[in-house]
């Protein structure tokens, strides 16, 4: 007989970033009420702790999600609420020295019902406990079904206390149970916006067999290096005679620093100004501006090629380009070596490139993935708002990369210190790029000034001032630093302070309106 082969019907596996818009979606319809997911939570999530978010694929479709991540036993076993323990859905504080696996969601499509997923979904996640010889697994469980009993059991104790006497059946707890979990308490304010449950949750908890109880050393060092080079060019505003020559001082840049291995290159905002030299008459700032995008498609595609050759990840400073509505964006492009071209568009123009050169603000921003992590992009004034960060510190940043363009000291240091105020309060790397030099003729480009530098938190594991590198003031050259980013899990988990893990969850957060 014909031997015949097909592909599995429904398959159990960890997600990946392609799933986010599939597993928005589920989430919105298991949730009409409460709401869907982001795709920047979920981002975070799959960033924080990717071993520990698995769907559940049935011909194609994402039909279960069960989200994950390790918490301290300190953390998994007293009252908490769900913004605290999940940092307002991120999994911001997931914790690799962790004993316990925290549950932070599953949901099931309601049509897939009969396919048994919340079964599998559980059964990933205990097994995923045992390969890790975690203590057990934790979390806060639905009891919808308390508010129609709210007469007969006037707390949520004494609803859980009849249910585990089988006195009334609950059949969310009844599965929970048969799945091996036992409630050791009653969490209040958990989810507030879980109006059927009264915002409580049951304090579920499964305790692994197969763990091994071990001594762990609250000051132990961070474990195997993950070391990320980066470089940072101060970059000279000079006359180019053409478009060739504007490039080839690029290349030397991107050269130099392939040569030193580097993962990243980064440039200054706005460097491409250089190319109004090439103007045979002084342009009015419209003029100038609008010329400048000409330049984009060429722009972008000697920079894409660069990166690919050079073998480097290239953060192209920033462009004013027209996007598809018709504005003008100051847009940061990134270009990775494997081909790919990002772009960040500048959320907050300063009140001269408003009122001079009617640049727009844009109106998204996110982490961009790379083959060495997740990133972030804060062009110049952005830096000046910690929301924007926080936002991509939730989503997986570690490195942040500021290209910036200040005429005057003054300037500079707003952009400084706020990039060093990033660093601490996100314990991340900051890597700062300006422009030094003038440009006679060029509107809004006459003078500059900088000091390029590469930013750390300030605990033991860093440099003593914050500072790994620094470029000389105000003269064109290179500064390159090896960036830990074990350094920062151990300083997030383990440090001095803990900015990112003692955030008060209950009293304030980011949301991003769009």
């Amino acid at each position: 007989m014909p031997r015949h082969t097909s592909r599995s019907a429904l398959n159990v596996r960890n997600a990946t970033l392609q799933d986010i818009p599939g597993i928005v979606a589920l989430s919105g319809k298991v949730y009409p009420v409460m709401g869907a997911y982001s795709e920047s939570e979920i981002q975070g999530q799959l960033i924080n702790f990717p071993e520990g978010q698995v769907v559940v694929e049935y011909e194609g479709e994402v039909v279960g999600y069960a989200a994950s991540f390790i918490i301290d036993e300190a953390a998994a076993l007293s009252p908490h609420t769900w913004d605290a323990i999940t940092g307002n859905g991120y999994a911001s504080r997931h914790n690799p020295k962790g004993d316990w696996l925290y549950g932070m969601e599953i949901c099931v499509d309601p049509d897939r019902r009969r396919l048994r997923i919340g079964q599998r979904l559980y059964d990933a996640r205990r097994e995923l406990a045992e390969r890790m010889e975690l203590k057990g697994i934790v979390f806060g469980g639905r009891m919808p079904h308390w508010k129609r009993r709210r007469k007969q059991y006037s707390t949520p104790r004494a609803y859980l206390a009849a249910v585990m006497a089988q006195e009334v059946a609950d059949p969310v707890i009844r599965f929970q149970t048969r799945m091996g979990f036992e409630p050791i308490g009653v969490l209040k304010a958990y989810l507030p916006s879980d109006r059927e449950s009264g915002g409580y949750a049951t304090h579920m908890v499964w305790r692994n067999p197969y763990a091994i109880e071990q001594t762990k050393s609250e000051s132990a060092p961070p474990g195997s290096k993950d070391v990320v080079r980066v470089a940072t060019v101060q970059f000279q505003q000079r006359r180019v005679s053409s478009f060739e020559e504007f490039i080839g001082n690029i290349e030397y840049f991107v050269s130099v620093t392939s040569d030193y291995r580097s993962d990243f290159v980064v440039f200054p905002e706005l460097f491409t100004l250089q190319l109004l030299a090439l103007e045979e008459t002084r342009l009015t700032h419209a003029q100038s501006i609008e010329r400048l995008t000409e330049y984009t498609p060429r722009f972008v595609e000697e920079m894409r090629q660069m990166a690919i050759s050079y073998n480097i990840n290239i953060i192209g400073g920033s462009h004013p380009t027209r996007t598809d509505d018709g504005d003008i964006q100051n847009v940061a492009y990134v270009f990775l070596r494997d081909g790919s071209v990002h772009a960040q568009e500048k959320i907050h123009p300063t009140p001269s490139e408003r009122h001079w050169w009617n640049i727009k603000g844009g109106d998204q921003i996110g982490t961009i993935q790379t083959d060495c992590g997740p990133v972030g992009i804060l062009i110049c004034y952005d830096s000046e708002f910690p929301e924007l960060a926080r936002k991509l510190a939730d989503e997986g940043a570690k490195i942040f990369f500021v290209p910036f363009c200040t005429d005057n000291r003054q300037g500079y240091m707003r952009v400084r210190y706020c990039s060093q105020a990033r660093a601490i309060e996100n314990q991340c790397y900051v890597v700062m790029s300006g422009n030094v030099g003038n440009l006679p003729g060029v509107e809004n480009m006459d003078i500059q000034y900088a000091k390029s530098c590469i930013l750390t938190p300030c605990d033991f594991n860093f440099a003593r001032d914050g500072i790994a590198e620094e470029c000389s003031e105000n003269v064109e050259t290179v500064s390159i630093a090896d960036l830990d980013l074990t350094d920062l899990d151990w300083a997030r988990q383990e440090g001095t302070v803990r900015n990112l893990r003692d955030r008060r969850f209950d009293l304030y957060a980011i949301r991003w309106k769009r």
